[in-house]
C-alpha cells in the first residue's frame, strides 16, 4: 500500500508546525487532528519543520524517522498504533546531507536519489517489494505530489521526463506558483497532496489560472476534488503525511 494515498480520512496529519489557522480548522472540519512538527535545527530554517525532510511512512503502521528528532515523535506515535524506527542518517544542514528521507512513493515504486538514501529507509522499502528509481533531483517527494498508483504531478522537468519512461502518467508544473519563504519558490510536493478517498487538498489559491485550470483537469480525470485549504497563497509546508 501507499501511505500517500489514503483509502479513508485519517486519524492524524503530520504538518510543519508553521501551519496556519485556517489550514488546521480544515483539517479538523474532517475530523482529522493536525500533528505539528518539532523544529528541526540541523536542518535549514524554511524546511526546518517540513515532515517529509525528517520521516518517511512505510505502511500505515510503521514509519521511519531521522535520529535528530526520533524520541519527540517516538513519544508523539507511542500510544497511536505506529511504529517509530529510528533511521540511519543524522541530517545536517547542507544539500545533500539533508535529503535521505525526502522519499516519493508511486505505485510500487519509490523515487529518490538513491545515491543519498538513508539505508535504514532502503531496506523496509525494499522488504515491502518497493523498486527505487533514481533520479538526480534529491528533493524527491518535495518535488512530487502522487494521485494515484500510475499519476503524478511534479515540478521538476527532469523527474518529469523520467517518470514518462516508467509509463507513469505525469503532469509538469511550474514551480514559480509555490511560496516558500528563504527560496525563489516551493515545490508541489510539499504544498498539494490527497487528504482522502475524495479530495486532493493545496495548502493555498494558485493565482495562475491558466496553471490552475490544467492542474484542476488532471486531478479530476483520477477521480478527486481539487480544494484550497486556505485563501492565502499556495506555500510549501513539505508533504502533508496521513496517518491512519
Amino acid at each position: 500500500m501507499n501511505p500517500f494515498i489514503p483509502l479513508k480520512t485519517p486519524r492524524f496529519v503530520v504538518i510543519d508546525y508553521r501551519a496556519n489557522n485556517e489550514i488546521l480548522k480544515y483539517l479538523r472540519k474532517f475530523n482529522i487532528e493536525p500533528i505539528k512538527t518539532i523544529k528541526c535545527s540541523d536542518l535549514q530554517g524554511p524546511v526546518d519543520g517540513h515532515p517529509d525532510m525528517v520521516m518517511h511512512p512505510i505502511d500505515d503502521k510503521h514509519i521511519v524517522v531521522a535520529p535528530n528528532v526520533y524520541e519527540y515523535y517516538y513519544k508523539v506515535f507511542n500510544d497511536k498504533g505506529i511504529k517509530v524506527i529510528k533511521g540511519g542518517k543524522t541530517l545536517c544542514r547542507n544539500y545533500p546531507e539533508d535529503i535521505a528521507y525526502n522519499v516519493a512513493r508511486i505505485g510500487r515504486y519509490a523515487v529518490h536519489n538513491t545515491r543519498h538514501t538513508d539505508q535504514v529507509l532502503k531496506y523496509y522499502l525494499e522488504e515491502a517489494d518497493v523498486e527505487f528509481i533514481h533520479v538526480n533531483q534529491g528533493y524527491s517527494k518535495c518535488s512530487i505530489a502522487t494521485i494515484s498508483n500510475n499519476k503524478a504531478i511534479t515540478s521538476d522537468s527532469s523527474i518529469h521526463d523520467k517518470l514518462i519512461s516508467y509509463n507513469i502518467n505525469c503532469m509538469f508544473i511550474n514551480p514559480k506558483i509555490v511560496q516558500l519563504n528563504g527560496y525563489n519558490h516551493g515545490f508541489i510536493g510539499g504544498c498539494t497532496g490527497l487528504i482522502n478517498e475524495k479530495i486532493f487538498l493545496s495548502t493555498g489559491v494558485i493565482n495562475d489560472y491558466i496553471i490552475l485550470n490544467s492542474l484542476k483537469k488532471f486531478i479530476q480525470s483520477s477521480g478527486y476534488i481539487y480544494e484550497e485549504a486556505s485563501r492565502q497563497q499556495i506555500i510549501d509546508l513539505g508533504t502533508l503525511i496521513p496517518i491512519m
